[in-house]
């Protein structure tokens, strides 16, 4: 059974998630204070916090950088809510280092079938994940990659995208974060040129671990 904690400052959102969530089968805790959310989270352990961005106090992307930095909440998903219209972006959410995000207001059908996505996810990372990421080495240190013992020495901006893929496995990332991310607002680069250094990567690394999510961007599978 997976465990999720909702953390809200709305009472009625965290009524209606968590009747819906334990309906499906979820162990379920809730508070609507993230600073409170953070304490709970370090006992509680959740394979998934679902967290709101606008709160009073700490808001969703302070909380988030925070579980973030906790050693044992390394395997936690952190899914964000966002009210249509906040000043939120997948930028800012990948910065503070969530996985995913939902829109308010969500039907109870989303919400529990985007939950068991991620849950699913997360079970298969860190059964697979662990033999695979010792045939699969990013050292960010060294700027090189191990692959099956083999090492590659990438230019920077190959190593850089690699990077910032292979940080969220399996998560999609969109054009415009991977310009941002890897070449930055100053630089002028078209679509293309992520094209080219993604076909460079798989020249040399193989097909198996970047793919092509068609008019969205690219995910790093190991």
């Amino acid at each position: 059974m997976s465990r999720i904690l909702i953390i809200d400052d709305e009472q009625d959102i965290l009524d209606i998630l968590k009747y819906n969530l334990v309906k499906e089968g979820f162990e379920v805790e809730a508070c609507n204070n993230g600073l409170k959310g953070i304490e709970i989270a370090k006992k509680y352990l959740p394979d998934v916090i679902i967290l709101d961005v606008m709160m009073p106090e700490t808001d969703g992307i302070e909380v988030c950088e925070t579980l973030r930095k906790l050693p044992e909440l390394i395997h936690t998903r952190i899914c964000f809510l966002t009210a249509r219209g906040e000043d939120y972006s997948q930028i800012a959410g990948l910065d503070a280092g969530a996985d995913d995000y939902i829109t308010k207001p969500v039907k109870p059908r989303v919400l529990i079938s985007r939950i068991n996505a991620i849950t699913r996810r997360n079970e298969f990372n860190k059964q697979e994940q662990a033999e695979s990421k010792n045939a699969f080495i990013i050292n960010r240190e060294r700027y090189i990659v191990e692959k099956n013992g083999e090492t590659f020495h990438l230019p920077k901006k190959e190593f850089e995208l690699l990077a910032l893929l292979a940080s969220r496995p399996d998560i999609v990332f969109e054009r415009d974060v991977i310009l941002e991310k890897v070449w930055g607002t100053d630089i002028v680069v078209g679509d293309r040129t992520i094209d080219v250094h993604v076909r460079k990567l798989r020249e040399k690394l193989g097909d198996n671990h970047i793919k092509t999510v068609k008019g969205i961007g690219y995910k790093f599978e190991y």
